[in-house]
């Protein structure tokens, strides 16, 4: 079973794993259920307690072409962090022979490792992507994925490790983390099964650095991948296919039972060499028993489909099977429309949603015309843009300022990026409108959005008109031009949304301070100090409870029926700003 003084320093750190088993019952056999288990009550207690500060990040939404309107495959989604977000367009690069990469965690990391060097490829993949600055001891910029030039689609989600795996960690972890594996996949992968291919060689020879389970969706035009990695420093990880005929929401991630001999069937499974060897050394599993192997059971510790609702996740998660229906028979056949409105469904885009991206993926005559919707902070009041692989670059007032941005406050800004810091930030213009809207939903939601996907559906519109204009250059070999249309393109763009997201935050911030006034917070009582609730710290926590204390949202029990189409709230466009 390995150093136990080394697993007892992690019995923090797996208590707030089996909190992270979304307060679910443990599986049978899990390690903590037994003769001598804690009362039930006393384990509730201490999954209440520990819920709130362990990571749930991220959603993920796959919809088979099978499915969808036009034959493309759908991925959307998004990653849960409160850091900064900026838009970046990667080149695509090429490395000398020796060349590396560093990856890996820091000792500030709530599981501790430390940074190595692994071989870089001679040759990457251009890729669009979301990067943020801040997920304790990760090092930044970090990514959850995105498209590359060869459409390939991307999402990162957490999917909890159960505690008895967990307690294998070593007391340092070495390897690539979630963030390093999705870049890697980004920049070396072309089809969704090369990048589970990918990501499985990585761990296999380099390890993994975990912060208590994860798992990736990839996708191109033809299929889907579920790709789990699990926590405990075992190297075990899995990926399960996924075909036209299927949607997969992972909120968080999960595997399907596997068959035993899944080394048989490599068309839909893959796994590390050890999957179902570990178990059986374990005593967690007996091939004899069972011609399957459910992955969830037995190292997960928790099973999809039992709601959860927590701080962080008002609305609920682990409700899989039936946003999966949503998808599969409510929605389908699911239009671009349809997962551009779905990623901004409130019930799980607020204030932890650091952006919002939509993947359609399809055959296409030339590589700069693969496609990224994005909205660059959380898409409940955010524009998404059509980011082109052809594109260059984005504008400055897309890209990396200090507003949230990990050590910001520490000191001053270098002059070489001031000009940079200089220009309006599009991540703190849709921040301020989110806030003011997700105060009072029932009056500023529905304005709010309709004006938003009026200007989608211009977007959408022009599409054809754009994508003609750049075959053509393309077709003529002026490829430098196709370029150059692609990338005016998206600059415009982007800024018309900038725009339009002032011109929103003004509009609803005026109407705020007539109709209800800003509210100020009642704060912390802190007896003593003499300074306003107003120069108290603005962070969750710390003495606040209650609503104050909640995250920022907009879904009102209620307030409307989801899911609902693109565009439903057409009627109330040009309500603010007229």
């Amino acid at each position: 079973m390995g150093d136990v003084r080394a697993r007892g320093t992690w019995r923090h750190i797996v208590a707030g794993a089996t909190a992270s088993v979304l307060a679910l019952p443990l599986a049978a056999g899990a390690a903590g259920v037994g003769d001598d288990a804690e009362p039930e009550t006393e384990r509730r207690d201490l999954r209440a307690a520990l819920q709130a500060d362990f990571p749930t990040k991220s959603i993920g939404f796959y919809v088979g072409r099978n499915l969808t309107e036009d034959g493309s495959v759908l991925l959307g989604g998004f990653g849960h962090e409160p850091s900064s977000h900026w838009l970046e367009i990667v080149p695509a690069q090429q490395f000398p022979e020796g060349a590396t990469t560093t990856v890996g965690i820091t000792d500030d990391a709530q599981m501790p490792g430390e940074l190595i060097e692994i071989p870089q490829a001679r040759q990457t993949s251009r890729y669009i992507t979301s990067n943020y600055s801040e997920f304790a001891g990760f090092p930044a910029p970090l990514t959850n994925g995105g498209l590359n030039e060869h459409g390939v689609a991307a999402r990162d989600i957490w999917s909890p490790t159960s505690e008895r795996l967990l307690e294998f960690t070593e007391p340092t972890q070495t390897g690539p983390n979630y963030s390093d594996l999705a870049r890697i996949a980004m920049e070396r992968a072309t089809t969704a099964r090369e990048a589970v291919e990918i990501v499985g060689e990585l761990i296999d020879e380099h390890g993994y650095s975990s912060y208590g389970g994860n798992s990736h969706l990839f996708a191109d035009e033809n299929e889907g991948w579920v790709f789990i990695n699990y926590g405990g420093n075992q190297g075990l990880w899995a990926a399960e296919r996924l075909g036209p005929d299927e949607a997969r929401v992972s909120y968080p991630g999960y595997l399907n039972p596997f068959p035993v001999d899944f080394e048989n069937h490599p068309d839909e499974y893959l796994a590390s060499d050890n999957f179902v060897d570990f178990a059986v050394e374990q005593g967690w599993f007996d091939p004899s028993t069972s011609d399957t192997f459910d992955p969830q059971e037995i190292y997960a510790g928790w099973q999809p489909n039992e709601r959860q609702v927590t701080a962080t996740h008002p609305w609920g998660n682990n409700v899989q099977a039936e946003l999966e229906s949503e998808l599969a028979e409510e929605l389908a056949p699911v239009s671009l429309e349809d997962m551009l409105a779905y990623v901004r469904d409130p019930r799980w885009s607020h204030d932890r949603s650091g952006y919002g991206q939509v993947a359609q993926l399809r055959d296409v005559e030339h590589d700069e015309l693969r496609v990224l919707w994005t909205a660059v902070t959380g898409a409940v009041t955010t524009p998404y843009v059509p980011i082109y692989i052809g594109a260059d670059d984005v504008p400055p007032e897309f890209k990396q300022h200090r507003y949230l941005t990990s050590g910001a406050a520490s000191t001053h800004v270098a002059a070489d990026y001031a000009p940079l810091e200089a220009t309006r930030y599009a991540t703190r213009t849709f921040k301020r409108l989110m806030y003011h809207t997700c105060e009072n939903p029932e009056a500023f939601l529905f304005p709010v959005t309709a004006d938003i996907e009026a200007f989608e559906r211009t977007l959408l519109r022009e599409q054809r008109r754009i994508q003609q204009r750049a075959l053509g250059q393309l077709r003529a070999g002026r490829d430098a031009a196709a370029h150059e249309l692609l990338t005016d393109y998206v600059e415009q763009r982007l800024l018309d949304s900038l725009d339009l997201g002032e011109d929103l935050a003004r509009a609803v911030e005026d109407e705020t301070r007539e109709r209800f006034g800003i509210r100020m917070p009642t704060g912390r009582d802190l007896p003593g100090e003499t300074y306003r609730p107003e120069s108290q710290s603005m962070n969750r926590g710390g003495g606040l409870e209650g609503e104050a204390n909640n995250i920022v949202w907009c879904y009102r029990e209620g307030l409307v029926d989801y899911p609902r189409e693109h565009g439903a709230y057409a009627e109330w466009a040009g309500e603010l700003l007229d």
